[in-house]
């Protein structure tokens, strides 16, 4: 059974969105009252998906998520927030958020994003024989399945999105990748927020590429992007 940490600071919503995962999804799932609280539960406890509300007191959920990040650069996170606006939407993935759901929301919309997550998360690994995982970038050396970049001693871990993202960059390596082809196996959807949250990515994966002067991810206008290595 999949272990949920629900961070909920309304006590009607979060008990009827526990009862609902519980009863429908078959989740066992944590109900914490704010980000205090619920950053004391993520530290005596594994979890296989967050769900952080972002306006609570005495701790935010952006700030909540922040700081769990610097403990488990992998472990889903969904933001849920009462702000539709772009900037919002944009920090909630710049900050390792895996997904966002705009309150009010229907339950039955959150229980399908959480399954399609956990999917995407657990399919990872098993993906068919031929599929390749491993890849040289340069000096680097990006393991797929552990969502880890290395070179030498150093490492880097990578959230899930940021390693779908490269992972299909690698496969395509000095030749185009679409920006329709990434935002539809990843995101499952091209719109223009999507598209945007993209780019943050992009932007991430630049830097932990960036002390080899014979990698570079270009934009190939109008098209999408291409991983160069000389």
């Amino acid at each position: 059974m999949k272990k949920i940490l629900l961070v909920e600071d309304d006590p009607n919503l979060g008990l009827l969105l526990q009862d609902y995962l519980e009863l429908k999804g078959k989740f066992e799932v944590v109900l914490c009252k704010d980000g205090d609280e619920g950053l004391k539960a993520f530290t005596k406890a594994q979890y296989d998906l967050l769900i952080l509300d972002v306006m609570m007191p005495k701790k935010d959920g952006f700030t909540l998520g922040k700081e769990i990040r610097k403990m488990n650069q992998t472990v889903p996170i969904i933001f849920a927030t009462a702000k539709a606006m772009i900037e919002d939407k944009t920090q909630a993935f710049t900050l390792g958020g895996d997904d966002y759901i705009t309150k009010p929301f229907r339950i039955e919309e959150l229980l399908l994003r959480i399954n399609a997550l956990l999917k995407r998360v657990n399919e990872k690994g098993k993906d068919g024989a031929a599929s390749q995982n491993n890849f040289k970038i340069g000096k680097y050396d990006f393991d797929y399945k552990q969502q880890m970049i290395r070179e030498g001693e150093n490492q880097q871990k990578l959230s899930t999105k940021e390693a779908e993202l490269l992972r299909l960059l690698c496969l395509k390596q000095n030749e185009v990748l679409t920006r329709e082809e990434a935002l539809l196996n990843i995101w499952h959807d091209d719109n223009y927020f999507n598209g945007r949250s993209m780019d943050v990515f992009l932007s991430k994966i630049r830097k932990y590429l960036k002390d080899d002067s014979k990698v570079e991810i270009i934009n190939v206008h109008g098209k999408g992007y291409k991983l160069l290595v000389n």
